[in-house]
């Protein structure tokens, strides 16, 4: 269960775990790939609703604290996610708010809260080739971001002015990512399948 294994439970953790919720569909949301989550999960509105209504009934009956948490996408426009079809104010609060363990002591509760709400890393993909073409310009580039048309590059999503930074320097990456409010993770494809 999602409440011991990460000491909270969200309404998003609810919906996967019964399976009206795909985790591919869940992380295309994540990407800022799909409008709203209410489109991909994999039953109707009302029986969502009262699920939801289930959950918090259940979590305030357990004493769990309620806490709203930021969530944003893993775009370079760092929008925040719609969760309702929608889009209204109280809804999409219901869906932010994790239900924390009250065994955590209140520190252990900010920092979680804090955690929680970080904005997700950047990917962005070094490809083996320099065949691929950005769908906005159509040039072609030695890094590139996947958007939900087809890959995008640095320039065009505003993340040219960033500096490559090799592997192998992990403190010089911790004070890079402490001191700058944007950065990303540079991941390359491999030719060899990596082990079963």
């Amino acid at each position: 269960m999602a409440l011991a294994a990460q000491k909270y439970v969200s309404p998003v953790d609810v919906l996967v775990g019964i399976g009206w919720l795909d985790p591919g569909a869940l992380k295309r949301w994540r990407q800022g790939q799909v409008d709203y989550l209410e489109r991909v999960t994999q039953t109707n509105l009302p029986r969502i609703s009262e699920a939801m209504k289930l959950f918090r009934s259940c979590a305030t009956a357990k004493g769990l604290i309620p806490s709203e948490t930021h969530y944003v996408a893993r775009t370079p426009s760092r929008q925040t996610l719609r969760f309702s079809k929608s889009g209204n104010p109280t809804i999409e609060r219901l869906y932010r708010t994790h239900w924390i363990s009250d065994e955590l002591s209140e520190k252990k509760r900010e920092r979680l809260v804090e955690r929680t709400s970080r904005a997700p890393e950047l990917v962005v993909i070094q490809p083996l080739n320099d065949t691929w073409k950005c769908h906005r310009c159509g040039g072609t580039a030695d890094l590139l971001i996947m958007e939900s048309p087809g890959p995008a590059c640095m320039r065009c999503t505003g993340l040219a002015d960033l500096e490559f930074l090799g592997a192998g320097n992990a403190l010089l990456t911790r004070r890079v990512k402490a001191k700058s409010p944007r950065h990303a993770v540079v991941v390359r494809f491999s030719k060899t399948p990596g082990p079963l």
